[in-house]
Formats: C-alpha cells, structure tokens, sequence
C-alpha cells in the first residue's frame, strides 16, 4: 500500500471517529460525558477528548454542566434542519401534507421543536382568500402554539425543564398561557391524550389542533397540525378530525428516513438507556 493510500485510510478512520462521536451525542436524550462516549464507541479516553474538543471549536458539539458533558452545538443542530428540509426528503412529505389539506380544506403543517420555538418543517396552504403565509424555517414562540406545546410534553422530563426555565411566557392574546404551574399542567394533559390544541393562544380568531408523527413502528420529534380561522372552522368542529391527523401523522413518520446509529450508547451518565 502507497503512502498516499496509507493517509486516505487514516484521515477515512478519523472522519469515521468523529461522525461516531457526532451520532452518539445527536441521538442521546441526554448530555454524555467523555466516558459515555468512550464505553459506547469502544474509542480510548485520549481519542475521545481531542474529537469532542476538535467539534466544540468546529460548533458541531457544545458543552454543558460546567464543560463535563457534550450536547449537540448550533452548527449541527443547523446542519440537521438544512437537511430535513431538502427537497431529497420534503418531497414524500410534502405530497401527504396536500393530500390532508384535501381532507381538512384547511391549511396543515409539520413541524420540530427548537429551544422555545417551534419551525415549520414543511406546510401546505388551503386555497382560501383568508389564510396565514408562513414559510418552511418560519419560526413561532412554542408555549402559544399547538405544536410546540405538543412537542415540549413529549420531551424528557430534564430537557423539558429546560425549556420551561428559558420560556418567557409572553402573552399574544387574552387566551396565552402565562403562567408556569398552568401550562405545566396543560402539558401532563398533553401528554396522557397525545393531543394539542391553540385555542386562540397566538393569534386572535386562529385555531389549531395537533398530533404527535408517529406510527406503529416509529416515532419522530415532530408534530402535523391543521390551522383554520375560528369562523371557518370551530376548534370543536376541527377535533373531529382527529382520526385523519393520526392516519396522516402515520404516513409521515414512516416517510423519514431510518436511522441507524453507528454504535449504540449504552448507558447514560444517569443509568438511562439511550439506544
């Protein structure tokens, strides 16, 4: 073997150690440490730091709790959002979208969670003089929103103090939630029916009703929700179609695609499983 055959393997073998190092942390519900990594990757010790500190100054990793431990850092996190909105992926997605917006007659989209807000993944207008014009990566505050509320009571309980704690509460309309223990507990109902709703929370007149992207098999961290003016369609009226939200929300989970980490993490620094 050439030396130049020799370096291509050895700078292939060190890409391969920091996109492992990058799936493992990505895919963790929690911040791992250096020896979470190490025990799941089977790397040594010394690897493993100078990988982490090598993504931290790149952006991709960011520490937490005082340096110990790695989460994911903005330049990946906007890595991830450029790639789930690619036309490669949104174009299986975005034809289940139209084919809701059929059933419904209303405007629908499909979100993620992002700290305290919500960005549209994907959404499809109804063709109706009276209707809102967001774009995909538009951005609305999560505690006033159907989604986002959705998305945050599915979260872990530690993740979802976090946002707690960084959520400003402010107030949109006379029906915003602003007030902690009251959106808590609006979040265990959340959680228990799998089922959100904006009665008006955001924007006056505006309703919304939202389900978790789920099927039998798998699971997404995103929401399907459809949006209508009260007028049009009454927030009682739009809970009746419940049933064509899941059925959609099925669909569209099973439109992602798989996800296979390249070693699982055994364990947490906290005994959680996170496989």
């Amino acid at each position: 073997m050439s030396s130049e055959d020799l370096n291509l393997k050895r700078e292939s073998s060190a890409t391969l150690r920091a996109l492992t190092v990058l799936e493992l942390v990505a895919n963790a519900d929690v911040p791992l440490g250096l020896v979470d990594i190490m025990e799941a990757s089977g790397m040594p010790k010394p690897t493993v730091h100078r990988i982490a500190n090598l993504l931290v100054d790149a952006g991709m990793l960011a520490r937490e709790a005082e340096g110990r431990r790695f989460a994911p850092g903005p330049r990946l996190a906007s890595l991830a959002m450029k790639s789930m909105t690619h036309p490669a992926w949104r174009a299986p997605r975005h034809a289940i979208l139209q084919s809701l917006v059929k059933e419904f007659n209303e405007t629908c989209n499909l979100t993620l969670i992002d700290g305290t807000e919500v960005v549209y993944l994907d959404r499809v207008e109804a063709n109706w003089p009276l209707r809102l014009h967001f774009q995909s990566g538009s951005r609305v505050p999560a505690h006033c929103s159907a989604s986002g509320k959705l998305l945050i009571a599915l979260l872990p309980s530690r993740e979802r103090k976090r946002i707690l704690d960084a959520l400003s509460f402010e107030r949109h309309t006379a029906n915003t939630i602003t007030d902690r223990h009251a959106f808590e507990q609006e979040l265990r109902r959340i959680r228990r029916e799998r089922l959100s709703t904006d009665n008006e929370e955001y924007l006056e007149g505006m309703v919304c009703v939202a389900v978790p992207v789920e099927s039998k098999t798998r699971s997404v961290p995103a929401a399907l929700a459809v949006h209508a003016p009260a007028s049009r369609l009454p927030l009682k009226e739009m809970l009746r179609g419940q049933p064509a939200l899941r059925r959609s929300a099925a669909r569209l989970a099973d439109s992602f695609p798989p996800y296979q980490s390249l070693r699982p993490v055994k364990n947490g620094h906290d005994g959680q499983t996170l496989e």
